[in-house]
């Protein structure tokens, strides 16, 4: 392995930039090749981003045959996934951001063939190397969490939306809010109260009003979860609140703790039974955190800081997809992945 990692991207738009601009910045990661199916992203992120010689392509299997790389980023559509076998097939680690994909099938084919490979994997799950999150998992390690509140609620996509948007309101692509945004929140509490063990959702549908063309995901769901160790939660999405009030939250509850996480930085207030509350703010600059821990892996070669590898995101994935599975039935589902 050379003093500096090679590394490419396949898609180059809104969160692919964020990791780009850590990463550019990162003395021991040099970005030298960029596709995406719109041509003009990719040269636009190489020429901000990349490196003198760096390439951009628009076709995934060219940038792998072309391009030398050390590790790859998929920041993908949970639809458009797929291109995960090709780093693979060349032992290449990659970072695949969140939900790992729509298609469960293919995403355990993913995580068996990683598996088989020994291959250094990450999952954007960047919200477990806050510090606040990891003082929460130490405590609740010692008190054990009861109850969990949490979720999303953000406003209607308009018409003038564009971008995420033409495939975010499409749950045939994006999987829902649910899937593709609480992701989040569903892998903290994983992360944070232990496996997910049953799922029982009820959507909320056609409400919305002036919705964009092709908008078909749920206005709002709830779905209520059961743990493994025993507790309880409820986990919310909404895309409505367009007078304001919505926002990102997370609570957690044990005997002698309560956990508040607020904002998409996760800010914790954190109460403590005959302590005074502690108030920790949540990380700005947390992709770049995240992203420094993947590269130092590729470069060490020993992955055991990273906090999400595939076979982790899968298990988040498959929560996800099983509170669709509910909104579908009207049935309590069963994760059998998980214990």
């Amino acid at each position: 392995m050379t003093d500096r990692i090679k590394v490419g991207f396949v898609g180059c738009g809104g969160i692919a930039r964020e990791h780009m601009k850590g990463l550019a910045k990162n003395e021991y990661a040099e970005l030298t090749a960029f596709c995406d199916i719109n041509i003009v992203k990719a040269e636009a992120a190489a020429k901000e981003y990349g490196t003198v010689d760096a390439k951009f392509y628009s076709d995934a299997e060219e940038m792998f045959r072309d391009a030398s790389l050390d590790a790859v980023y998929f920041c993908l559509p949970p639809f458009a996934h797929g291109a995960e076998f090709k780093a693979i097939e060349r032992d290449i680690p990659f970072f695949v951001e969140k939900p790992v994909n729509l298609y469960l099938d293919q995403a355990k084919r993913i995580a068996e063939a990683v598996e088989r490979k020994n291959l250094i994997t990450s999952v954007g799950y960047m919200n477990r190397y806050r510090r606040g999150v990891q003082m929460v998992r130490d405590l609740l390690m010692e008190d054990p969490p009861i109850l969990l509140l949490g979720g999303w609620i953000t406003k209607t996509p308009s018409q003038q939306s564009n971008g995420i948007f033409t495939w975010w309101i499409i749950k045939e692509k994006s999987g829902g809010q649910f899937h593709e945004q609480v992701t989040h929140t569903v892998d903290l509490a994983r992360f944070l109260c232990g496996e997910i063990v049953e799922v029982h959702a009820y959507p909320a549908e056609g409400i919305n009003r002036n919705v964009p063309s092709g908008y078909n995901i749920e206005d709002a769901s709830v779905v209520n979860v059961k743990f493994e160790g025993g507790a309880v939660g409820t986990i919310w999405a909404s895309c409505s609140a367009n007078a304001g009030g919505g926002g990102i939250s997370l609570s957690v509850y044990a005997e002698s703790v309560t956990a508040l996480f607020t904002g998409w930085e996760h800010s914790l207030k954190l109460l403590r039974k005959g302590k005074q509350p502690e108030n920790i703010p949540g990380e700005e600059d947390i992709f770049s955190i995240e992203d420094a821990v993947f590269i130092d892996a590729v470069k060490s070669g020993d992955p055991s800081k990273i906090m999400s590898p595939y076979s982790d995101g899968l298990k988040t994935a498959e929560v996800t997809l099983a509170a669709n599975e509910s909104m579908r039935t009207g049935k309590a589902v069963r994760i059998r992945g998980n214990h």
